[in-house]
């Protein structure tokens, strides 16, 4: 009968033959990945021959500096009612219909090619005129439409 097993022995690798193991996978990584290698360093070169490498580099190299100036000009008061403004108007925005957003943003582009087509015609507006244009209903419209925004508007304000 056999003697049992009582110890179990490692091969324990040498340092030597763990970096010959380790450069065998590299070989075959770079033989399996051959393209990739390649388009990779076509960029590698073409970043370096453009000049873009290096400023890249410099940048990582002057990280500190870049962070310390670019916080300098956000904390900059023009630029913080700035970021306090566009939070503003997109806080704004979200309470606004879209559909009345894109109603709205067609009847100016609209109103703008009229009113570029009467700047080209250059004829004078008359007070009769004024008069008539009230029965016109796209004119009416568009007036009750400024009135009841500005009646809106005031009691926005009145807060």
């Amino acid at each position: 009968m056999a003697k049992p097993i009582t110890m179990i022995q490692k091969n324990a690798l040498t340092e030597e033959e763990m970096k010959q193991q380790k450069l065998e996978e590299l070989k075959a990584l770079l033989a399996d990945n051959d393209q990739a290698l390649n388009q990779t360093l076509e960029i590698v070169r073409e970043l370096h021959n453009s000049g873009i490498l290096e400023a890249a580099n410099s940048m990582l190299q002057a990280k500190d500096k870049i962070a310390k100036i670019a916080l300098g000009q956000v904390s900059r008061k023009p630029i913080t009612n700035l970021i306090n403004n566009a939070m503003g108007a997109a806080g704004a925005l979200t309470n606004i219909d879209p559909e009345m957003t894109t109603k709205l943003v067609n009847s100016v582009v609209t109103g703008m090619n009229e009113a570029n087509q009467h700047v080209q015609s250059k004829k004078q507006v008359g007070l009769f005129d004024l008069m008539k244009a009230m029965k016109d209903p796209d004119i009416n419209r568009a007036i009750g439409f400024g009135m009841h925004f500005l009646k809106g508007m005031g009691k926005g304000l009145k807060d």
